[in-house]
Parts: structure tokens; sequence; C-alpha cells
């Protein structure tokens, strides 16, 4: 299994980050590359635990599906959700926020597996662990700013 930790230094409320971090409106302007999109379950707004979607983009120039679903949440504290259905073997991502100080600390654990045996796991070490690190890197530049700049605007206001 390839495991891709990330952790991102926020100038925000942990509420803030946690809510754009679930986010599907979100998360489908940070993949415009991709041209990723929600079709099925949850396809705008927060998702919830226990909720589903189903998303469709193009990878490695193939159209795919990939089903998700939340399986825990500690708002704002934590939420994971994990593969129903997809490319992947299997597929589980942690988001974890801790509050220190006027930053959030937002940490991702992605976890996956391709399918294929030991071609999958040569495929995972050679290219697809950087290809999804920087999905979620990108993913995650589109939170931080997006959080900062809400928190700068609330300075001017209060």
């Amino acid at each position: 299994m390839s495991r891709i930790h990330l952790s991102t230094i926020i100038e925000a409320d942990i509420q803030t980050v946690f809510d754009l971090s679930r986010n599907i409106d979100l998360h489908q302007m940070s993949t415009s590359k991709t041209n990723e999109k929600a079709i099925a379950g949850r396809t705008s707004g927060l998702i919830e635990q226990g909720e589903t979607v189903t998303w469709r983009a193009k990878h490695l120039g193939v159209y795919q599906t990939l089903t998700t679903k939340i399986i825990s949440m500690n708002k704002p504290h934590h939420f994971v959700d994990v593969m129903q259905k997809g490319a992947f073997k299997s597929m589980k991502h942690q988001h974890i926020f801790t509050q220190e100080g006027k930053n959030t600390i937002m940490t991702d654990i992605f976890e996956f597996e391709s399918p294929f045996g030991m071609i999958g796991k040569m495929f995972n070490k050679f290219f697809l662990t950087n290809y999804m690190k920087n999905f979620l890197l990108e993913r995650n530049k589109l939170i931080k700013t997006l959080a900062e700049n809400r928190e700068n605007e609330i300075r001017k206001i209060g």
C-alpha cells in the first residue's frame, strides 16, 4: 500500500479550513485540470458523514469514475473518506485538522493500492504516488488561499 502524508499550515480558524476541505464545489475548482465533476451522491456543498460522492475525471488520458463515502467525521477535527468503487484496489483519505494559535494544521494521510499485483506496486512507486501527491497539493493550495483570504477580509471588517 502506498501512503502520502502532507501537512499544510493555514493562517485561518479550524472551522473555516474544515469546511473548505469538505466542500464539493471547491474540490471541483481545484481539479479543473482533470475536468473532475461530481456526478452522483452529494454533488455540491458540504459533504457529511455517511454521504457518498461519485466523481468523473480524466486521469492519464482516460475518463474514470470514483465513488467515495465519508465513513467518520468529528467536526472540525477530522473526517475520513474511503473508496466504494473505482480504479484503485483500495483507497482511504484521512483529513486531520488541529488549531495551533492563529494557524490550522491541515494533515492529509492518503493511502491507496493499485490493482495488478507487482505491476501495480511498481506503477505506484514510479509514477502514481507522485501524481497523487501533486493532485493533493493543488487542492491544498486552493484551500489555503481561500481560507487565508477569508480571514484577511474578516480582519479588515472587524
